[in-house]
């Protein structure tokens, strides 16, 4: 058991300080690359590079699907500039196109600019009739294997062509009037608009690398301030002795890192307190046990012949011998009361156990006793371990009280709660001495007399109620009295 070993807290505390500072061991070169601080800089360059170059694709195939929109809303629009013009007049004799396709093309050609690398083509009974502009791309010379399709063609057509990495969109709507065919082509490239495009993406690209850059290293200097406690948590724990547990790290926000320090500090406390308590322990047990091994050590050394006083050194070597077995008896118990089988749990009726501590009360001193209340109802508890505590509170209070004084023994069931307790009318407690005189090897300050034991009883009363699950409670008037109670739930388990 930890508390009852100072050795092995001390070699549990070092595990946990060297597990804490172990990264002050490492080379500088490996906390830069492999710290906590460079990880967390590597994931967010991961991450920010990733959804950065996730978007980069997603926009650049957003604006080439809106680019080919506007171009098939061009063509469209110029197609029906067309069809209006099959149905109306010639503006220049004001009479009707009739079966004359050509001069439907011809004015269509003359009154409709096409647009930036927007191309219109002709055909006149399956031959290059006349095109807007004049200079045409590759994909659409006379001689262009598509040319070729359109001059078979007897229905509306649209489609892609690609020639020298150049991109041609276009729409062939054929136009017949009697005897007389046409077709007209209404193309785009959009070679030009795609390389507007891809530079806008370099410009995104070159933009969002830099801005990368600058926020990895801002995110480098927000990780290291984020960090900072760690840092100094580390440098605490390395910085912390067996000899001085004092250091501290302040608390800062109220995040989980500030939830660590709390965390951290805590342990700090309760490591600094067992220490404080293993040394008093030592010191105590030390000059409990010194006292009667030099009385011991003392009589053998002046052991004569005389069978008198070999008898009379015997007898107070025993009784030396006996007083140290029941503190080292008391030991162990504190040490098993940390077990989980310290318990052997059992259906325990309140009134009859009662009635039984009472009757062992009375046997061991000369006082005024009473039992004055006696619960009703059963309890799950270990019958023995109770009784001994109690036996403990009685005897505690003998040794604080005279033989006029009166100690009372009772019991009750209420709340869902057994409570067992032992009232004196004796010399009282201090206020100051009513916490301390629960620790091992405590005595209240103002007693008078000194008790027969080690300062154990209250401490193993206190923990026989623990590990029912339950308390003790003391009430106590400097020059009335004090009552002692020990409150267990009804069913611990």
């Amino acid at each position: 058991m930890i508390k009852d070993n100072p050795h092995g807290l001390c070699m549990q505390f070092k595990c946990v300080t060297n597990s804490l500072t172990k990264k002050n061991r490492f080379p500088g070169w490996r906390r830069i690359f492999f710290g906590v601080r460079t990880r967390i800089l590597a994931w967010y360059v991961v991450l920010m590079a990733c959804s950065t170059l996730v978007s980069i694709l997603t926009i650049r195939e957003v604006l080439l699907l809106r680019l080919e929109t506007q171009i098939e809303k061009s063509i469209a629009h110029e197609l029906e500039e067309f069809r209006r013009l099959t149905k109306g007049r010639n503006p220049n004799t004001a009479e009707l196109f009739g079966d004359d396709i050509g001069a439907i093309f011809d004015v269509f050609l003359s009154r409709n600019i096409p647009h930036e690398d927007t191309f219109f083509v002709t055909l006149l009974n399956n031959k290059f009739y006349k095109s807007s502009p004049e200079d045409l791309p590759l994909a659409l010379q006379p001689n262009s294997s598509i040319f070729e399709s359109w001059q078979k063609l007897d229905r509306k057509e649209s489609g892609k062509t690609w020639t020298s990495g150049e991109i041609i969109q276009y729409l062939a709507v054929p136009l017949i009037k009697g005897k007389t065919n046409g077709v007209l082509v209404i193309a785009h490239s959009s070679s030009s608009s795609r390389q507007q495009v891809n530079q806008a993406v370099i410009v995104i690209i070159e933009v969002t690398i830099a801005v990368l850059s600058v926020a990895s290293v801002l995110a480098w200097i927000v990780a290291g301030r984020l960090l900072a406690p760690l840092r100094l948590l580390s440098e605490t724990a390395h910085s912390i002795r067996e000899s001085d547990l004092s250091g501290r790290i302040p608390v800062q926000g109220v995040d989980q890192i500030a939830e660590l320090t709390m965390t951290f500090n805590d342990m700090l406390d309760r490591i600094q307190t067992a220490f404080a308590s293993q040394r008093n322990f030592i010191n105590d047990a030390s000059h409990e046990l010194r006292t009667p091994i030099t009385i011991i050590r003392g009589h053998l050394e002046l052991l004569g012949d005389d069978p008198q006083d070999r008898r009379e050194t015997v007898e107070l070597v025993t009784d030396e011998l006996d007083r140290m077995s029941r503190f080292v008896d008391d030991l162990l118990l504190l040490a098993k009361a940390e077990q989980p089988n310290f318990l052997t749990l059992e259906t325990v009726d309140i009134r009859s156990l009662t009635e039984e501590l009472y009757t062992k009360a009375l046997a061991l001193d000369d006082r005024d006793w009473r039992l004055v209340n006696k619960g009703a109802g059963r309890i799950v508890a270990d019958r023995h371990r109770l009784t001994q505590a109690m036996m403990n509170l009685a005897q505690n209070a003998t040794q604080h009280t005279s033989p006029q004084d009166i100690i009372a023994i009772g019991s009750d069931v209420n709340n869902s709660n057994a409570y067992f307790w032992v009232c004196d009318t004796g010399v009282g407690i201090a206020l100051a001495d009513r916490k301390r005189i629960f620790e091992r090897f405590a005595r209240g300050t103002l007693s008078h007399r000194r008790s027969e034991g080690a300062g154990l009883g209250l401490s193993i009363v206190q923990a026989i109620a623990a590990a029912h699950g339950g308390r003790v409670e003391l009430e106590s008037k400097l020059g009335k009295g004090s009552t002692f109670t020990i409150i267990i739930p009804l069913d611990p388990l």
